[in-house]
């Protein structure tokens, strides 16, 4: 029986693992699967389904290196801020060769600013109020690797999530002080990353957010993180960060931003780039591109940063939880875990944000009945009463946007 790779035998018309089968997964196990029958249709516990960073629990996942697409296990992620060397990396181009700080400079322009405007690396510190924020970025691809069936594009676990502290000058100052016109409606970044091909006239990505978003508070130009210079795989000197939408709204390598009059057209903005399905669509099918719509804010979503999977515990031992939650521009208004596959739920204790669009930390404590193979699930729901699905959101071609819940398998000896 292959288990990594496994057919419907496993399983009955209705979806659920037949007896023969459970039987089979038991003895592999060495031990009982508590709440066995509390397993949902189709699912196959997580201690047999292929996980890509089982075996890669001392460091980061490369998921590509030209361009870099690395990801951080979840366990990793366990900072309240998020270390400048454990935050995931998404690049869609080569970094930039060649980078003088000192003749950095940021040009605003398009066709609703009132007259273009460079600034200099040094002008945007000593004109404008910096501010600090911590603010979750997270790829629009993370969780990928959970959509059946699968989709193209970097096979993302959990780990393309962070919440880092960002300073920089307010977005909303930069724009009053060159000024803008009443048409505009969307921004859109341009960075000096390069085309993998090498060739300058090939795009590499251009992407923006309309201009709710853009004139928020929380919405930098930022030149620091962690009270550091950015370090240059995540954008050195100068990024856009705006926080609670798909990652590749804050462009790295910041050098010109246009303030537009209609939707930013640049690249990885037409197409299905960053977009999902305006209406629900049969997993496999691939509807036309009118038919979707530009990912905004992403959905609630949380993470279990302790312990890390495969934990084992004696015989009532309480086991101990913690992790974030985040909801894009929404916060988080409740968390909870489940140790029986989502038959019941357990409130956890949930911290607010530092400051808004930052992830939120909970902590629970747990006590399992009896010894054997447990799954650990965590839950949260948003201030707008939507919660994280159990197993797998709605499917989408492109891949992105997949909250279901995080899990951890524990053994209890």
């Amino acid at each position: 029986m292959n288990l990594l790779n496994p057919s419907d035998h496993l399983f009955n018309r209705r979806g659920f693992l037949k007896k023969s089968s459970l039987a089979t997964l038991t003895t592999l196990l060495g031990t009982d699967i508590v709440f066995a029958n509390q397993l949902p249709p189709n699912y196959l516990p997580m201690a047999f389904d292929i996980d890509p960073m089982a075996n890669k629990n001392k460091q980061l996942v490369v998921l590509s290196d030209k361009p870099w697409n690395v990801e951080t296990p979840a366990h990793l992620l366990d900072d309240a801020v998020t270390p400048a060397d454990k935050l995931f990396i998404r690049n869609n181009g080569l970094m930039p060769e060649t980078i003088d700080a000192a003749r950095w400079t940021l040009t605003i322009n398009g066709e609703s600013v009132k007259k273009a405007k460079t600034y200099t690396l040094g002008d945007l510190k000593k004109k404008f109020k910096p501010y600090t924020y911590q603010l979750t970025l997270e790829c629009a691809g993370n969780g990928r690797s959970g959509y059946f069936p699968k989709t193209s594009g970097n096979q993302w676990t959990d780990g393309g999530v962070g919440c880092a502290e960002w300073t920089g000058a307010r977005l909303k100052d930069i724009l009053a002080d060159v000024g803008i016109t009443d048409d505009a409606v969307y921004i859109g970044y341009y960075g000096k990353d390069l085309h993998v091909s090498l060739d300058p006239a090939k795009p590499v990505i251009s992407r923006g957010v309309p201009m709710r978003k853009a004139l928020e508070d929380e919405t930098l130009i930022a030149w620091a993180m962690n009270g550091q210079d950015i370090p240059l795989v995540h954008g050195y000197p100068l990024r856009l960060v705006a926080g609670g939408w798909p990652a590749s709204a804050s462009g790295k390598w910041l050098h010109t931003l246009a303030v537009r009059n209609k939707v930013h057209d640049g690249a990885k903005m037409t197409g299905k780039s960053y977009k999902v399905p305006i209406n629900p669509v049969e997993p496999g099918v691939d509807p036309p591109e009118d038919q979707f719509r530009i990912i905004e804010s992403m959905p609630v979503k949380s993470l279990i940063t302790f312990p890390q999977t495969g934990a084992m515990l004696a015989a009532g031992q309480m086991l101990a939880l913690r992790g974030h939650a985040w909801a894009g521009d929404r916060s988080v208004r409740e968390m909870a875990v489940s140790a029986d596959f989502g038959a019941t739920w357990q409130k956890a204790n949930l911290k607010p944000p530092k400051n808004r669009l930052a992830w939120q930390h909970w902590s629970a404590e747990v006590k399992l009945p009896r010894p054997g193979y447990y799954e650990v699930w965590a839950r949260a729901t948003d201030d707008a009463g939507v919660s994280q699905p159990m197993v797998m959101p709605q499917w989408n071609p492109e891949g992105y946007c997949n909250n279901a819940c995080h899990r951890i398998a524990v053994k209890v000896g």
